[in-house]
């Protein structure tokens, strides 16, 4: 059981208010807020069902085991306004999510004062399975770029973000946020915002420099309101929805005949990782242009390229490829 050092308003659905407050003065990004009180919601209801205190200075370590177990039996969309319920469960990566939101928070608590020992310290969160990362062959890209019809204004407009996500790895929020005073073309440099309005520069290759120039000069709607200053527009002259990105890029996926993978931004954003490693980028520069702020999200890249340079060898090993005496050649 949680140690208290103040008993004034420490139900959990009181706290989580004051928590949402927190997040926000620290900069967290409405997405990661969402996740967070999404998170803390689901615990809180697990919770009354089964009858266990939602003072958190009554919830321990038992209380957080129980809620694992929960979590690794529940079915997928239970309970969800609008999806039925499914028969596969959570994925190790949804329990996961909620484990870290819910420890975030206790942390905090911790962090506040409203109690002084944290019980996930002797909880273990089960670890993720590891992800299968999808990425486009470069024949995909080659067939998902040749069905968009860069005559119009729409197709050179989808054309140049494709090429951009393709080149610099951007989220689709940050393609879909660029402003035109971002793109710096003469130095071949766009300023992102990204996740928790955290700001980086990245770099762009002449092809793209080039592309958006085009884009601009021949292609670029006049906004509807004079005063938006967002690079992508749609035809009406209103700045694109990553909903709408998103469609975008399935469209043409489907018109490419593409399958074996999702045809999405995050896609373009794997290809690009490991694309930049496999042409001999540095590790360093590209958690620099993804903007991730550690290392440990960009290893899962690192492995395969590094499985990549093992396929090589296996394929162009000298000493296999090379015929000696006495030895039987190898039937092709």
């Amino acid at each position: 059981m949680a140690t208290t050092l103040r008993t004034s308003s420490t139900e959990l659905a009181s706290i989580i208010q004051g928590y949402r407050l927190y997040a926000r003065t620290e900069g967290k990004s409405p997405k990661t807020i969402n996740i967070y009180t999404t998170a803390l919601s689901v615990f809180e209801n697990f919770l009354n069902q089964d009858g266990l205190p939602t003072d958190v200075t009554q919830i321990g370590v038992q209380e957080l085991r129980r809620f694992i177990l929960y979590l690794q039996g529940a079915k997928s969309y239970r309970k969800h306004p609008f999806t039925k319920p499914q028969p596969n469960g959570l994925s190790g990566h949804t329990i996961n999510c909620y484990l870290r939101a819910i420890r975030a928070f206790w942390s905090w608590l911790v962090q506040e004062e409203i109690i002084l020992s944290n019980p996930f310290a002797k909880v273990r969160v089960p670890k993720p399975p590891k992800k299968v990362i999808p990425t486009f062959s470069e024949s995909q890209i080659q067939a998902l770029l040749a069905v968009i019809d860069t005559r119009t204004a729409t197709g050179f407009r989808d054309w140049v973000m494709i090429l951009m996500l393709l080149d610099t790895g951007l989220r689709a929020s940050e393609l879909v946020n660029l402003r035109l005073d971002d793109v710096n073309l003469d130095d071949g440099i766009i300023k992102v915002y990204g996740k928790g309005a955290k700001e980086r520069m990245v770099p762009i290759g002449a092809r793209v420099q080039r592309a958006i120039w085009k884009y601009l000069q021949r292609y670029r709607p006049e906004p509807a309101n004079p005063l938006c200053r967002t690079l992508f527009l749609t035809r009406s002259g209103e700045p694109l929805t990553v909903n709408r990105l998103e469609t975008i890029i399935e469209n043409y996926g489907r018109k490419a005949g593409i399958g074996g993978v999702r045809c999405s931004p995050h896609t373009f954003r794997h290809t690009f990782a490991i694309s930049y490693l496999r042409n001999g980028g540095d590790v360093f520069s590209l958690q620099r242009i993804l903007g991730h702020s550690s290392l440990e999200t960009v290893r899962i890249y690192i492995n395969l390229a590094e499985a990549d340079v093992k396929a090589c060898h296996r394929k162009f090993s000298p000493a296999d490829n090379l015929e000696l005496r006495g030895e039987k050649r190898r039937r092709s």
